[in-house]
């Protein structure tokens, strides 16, 4: 049992998992644009595992993160294993694929946003500055971030015309990116600096769940708004909003962080197989 649940932890805490739920969430907007044989996925899932471990790095050096500081530093050398064979197959997908190279500088803005997360724009002897530390900002930042790079970034690769339904898909995304990252804050609220002003820092725990189905109803209604309307596409939307609102209603800072990095983060792995079913249907 015990080896078990190593084998969980490197597998939550190296971000494979939070990579294949970016993975899932490209290949969710390749497949609803009818786009099925293409490598971006990958991209980006193997991108977020080099990216979020640099990330990790870099907050434990500036002293946070501490509990995840022991693990991290017992375990470096996996993690350093992963990261360079990750890094490899990246460099052969990019330069000895058919991927489209011109497509990484869409990347630039979501990747500013993602290292500036973490790295301070500006920093003096009091203070620094990042977007982790503008109020409210912080859920603003990491949706745009994950929405920009599984919706606007495999489209454009794939050379897809941008059109109404892109821009929506994108609005979609961004609207249920934060209600996911809602429990994440509510989970963090009693230790998270009242400078980041987080949604449940600010509205209370409830009133921001309340937020979160608000966000998530909206989501669900701009689906009707898409010149190519789907039936399936709408019923696996509203399964998936549905998970996404009872993991909001019972989310609490007392869930151990497995609630959140792994049951949460699971969510939109679901989403693609839903989707893959609905879509053989």
């Amino acid at each position: 049992m015990h080896f078990l649940k190593k084998i969980v932890n490197f597998y939550i805490f190296s971000n494979i998992h939070v990579a294949l739920a970016g993975f899932s969430l490209t290949k969710i907007t390749l497949y609803k644009f009818g786009i099925y044989d293409n490598l971006t996925p990958i991209f980006v899932g193997l991108s977020i595992v080099i990216s979020y471990n640099f990330i990790r790095f870099l907050e434990i050096k500036i002293d946070r993160l501490n509990w995840f500081k022991s693990w991290f530093f017992e375990h470096k050398y996996y993690l350093l294993l992963l990261s360079v064979l990750s890094a490899f197959l990246l460099g052969y997908i990019t330069f000895f694929s058919s991927f489209n190279l011109n497509s990484i500088v869409i990347l630039f803005p979501f990747a500013f946003m993602t290292v500036f997360y973490v790295v301070p724009l500006f920093k003096s002897e009091k203070d620094e500055i990042s977007f982790r530390n503008f109020p409210a900002i912080k859920i603003v930042s990491i949706a745009i971030s994950w929405a920009g790079v599984t919706v606007f970034f495999p489209l454009y690769e794939a050379n897809f015309d941008f059109n109404f339904d892109v821009y929506n898909e994108f609005l979609q995304r961004f609207l249920i990116l934060i209600a996911i990252t809602i429990p994440f804050d509510i989970r963090d609220v009693t230790i998270d600096p009242k400078t980041l002003r987080t949604i449940p820092q600010v509205l209370g725990v409830q009133k921001s769940k309340i937020v979160g189905y608000g966000l998530l109803l909206i989501a669900v209604l701009l689906e009707f708004l898409k010149e190519n309307f789907s039936i399936s596409e709408m019923y696996v939307l509203v399964i998936v909003s549905v998970v996404i609102a009872l993991f909001l209603r019972f989310s609490s800072p007392k869930k151990t962080r497995y609630y959140t990095s792994f049951w949460v983060e699971a969510i939109p792995i679901v989403w693609l197989v839903l989707i893959v079913l609905f879509l053989k249907n």
